[in-house]
């Protein structure tokens, strides 16, 4: 075992408890290594897990005070939501479901600290993941004095078979499939699911159909179109096909429709925060779907250079949800600008689901910017002159132009 860290001094600490081999390990290690009294929190995202057993399990260990809470609502409105507000992907194509999950749990595990007097929180994100650094900015953003727990950077238990060997020293219970090697991890909640290491480390290699948790192949989809309708207000959905949803049921009904459908799967090599490469399988369904949708409802309602400036920022808003900065205040303000673009867009989105594929047929909008009486090759009544085009394009082709004379005379361009 590893020498004694340094916070001996540690009297509670709330950890964040799946109840899986890992986190239950670190229960055991923290009472045995920190001396402290552990309080354990498990949070229902969506994960499609029965939690109650990570209940019975922290009780078996003596745990006092656990907390099993559903914060799907809170999960899809306030962090979901808010998010796809901005069309959010990292490096062009990641949903960043893994990603915006992490400042929830950790600011309800600070909260948690603060009700029960904890004087620290843990985590189980291993020292090579962008977990950590989520957790950890995420902790610190919201109590700057708490101390910081992470076992897999403190302990010796590298490896799958030291863990299972700590476990039964201990009597720790460890179902069957986990004294094998599994094939990959799996971490999922209500917006994706997320497949890695072990069979999947190799991008050359496509990924088995036995990987996909949330999804049927494309392939195996029906061969008749789904034709459904999304309403949006203010820039979130509120419908589908007229029935209004609240968060967490809307969006579980946009993954049943695309499971159905083949739609939301990625096969991607991503940058890590802490600066290697990584392949991930990812499973978005109800997400692929609802990008799609706001997307549309917004090229009618938005202005372009409000529009264009949005799309500008998103890389940049992306990559701070990425790296764990949700409650940094440059998220915050950015956060502030993308709302504000939001007050226009209400309506409704028409799509069809086909093997994999999200097809806008329509889009309609009270606030809609979309003017047939400008558009139109037939007569447009006055609404706009084509003459006025002749002087437009001469002003902006003024510069070219004197570049073209300048380089004609053998100057530079």
């Amino acid at each position: 075992m590893s020498s004694p860290p340094k916070h001996r001094d540690v009297k509670k600490v709330v950890l964040a408890y799946s109840g899986g081999l890992d986190t239950s390990v670190i229960l055991r290690w923290l009472q045995q290594h920190y001396g402290c009294e552990v309080v354990t929190f498990t949070a229902d995202l969506g994960q499609g897990e029965e939690l109650e057993p990570a209940r019975r399990k922290a009780e078996m260990f003596g745990v006092k005070e656990i907390f099993v809470e559903d914060l799907r609502e809170t999960f899809v409105k306030d962090f979901v939501f808010p998010m796809f507000r901005a069309n959010t992907l990292y490096e062009g194509q990641y949903l960043l479901g893994t990603s915006i999950a992490r400042p929830l749990i950790a600011q309800r595990q600070i909260e948690i600290a603060e009700a029960v007097g904890a004087d620290a929180v843990a985590h189980g994100a291993t020292g090579k993941g962008n977990d950590q650094v989520r957790f950890e900015l995420s902790y610190y953003a919201l109590k700057p004095d708490v101390k910081v727990i992470a076992p897999w950077r403190e302990w010796d238990l590298t490896s799958r078979t030291k863990l299972l060997e700590f476990a039964e020293t201990h009597q720790i219970p460890v179902t069957k499939d986990k004294r094998g090697e599994a094939p990959f991890s799996v971490d999922a909640n209500l917006l994706h699911s997320s497949s890695e290491g072990k069979i999947l480390e190799d991008p050359a290699s496509p990924p088995d159909e036995i990987v996909f948790q949330r999804t049927i192949s494309p392939e195996s989809a029906p061969d008749r179109a789904t034709e459904i309708s999304i309403d949006f207000v203010h820039g979130d959905p509120v419908a589908i096909n007229g029935e209004a949803l609240s968060p967490a049921a809307l969006l579980t009904k946009l993954n049943a429709l695309g499971r159905e459908n083949g739609i939301g799967r990625l096969d991607l090599v991503e940058n890590r925060f802490v600066g290697m490469k990584s392949r991930g399988i990812y499973e978005t369904p109800g997400g692929t779907i609802l990008l799609a949708a706001h997307r549309n409802m917004e090229t009618i309602t938005l202005d372009r250079e409000a529009g264009h400036l949005k799309d500008s920022l998103m890389p940049r808003y992306a990559e701070l949800i990425y790296n764990g900065f949700w409650f940094s205040p440059e998220r915050r303000m950015l956060q502030a600008l993308i709302d504000e673009s939001q007050h226009s867009v209400t309506g409704r989105v028409r799509l069809k689901l086909y093997k994999g594929n999200v097809i806008v047929t329509g889009r309609e909008s009270p606030n809609s910017l979309y003017d047939t009486r400008v558009v139109t090759f037939e007569d447009d009544q006055g609404a706009y002159d084509q003459v006025d085009a002749q002087g437009f394009i001469k002003l902006n082709a003024l510069r070219l132009r004197l570049g073209a004379m300048v380089g004609r005379r053998g100057g530079a361009l």
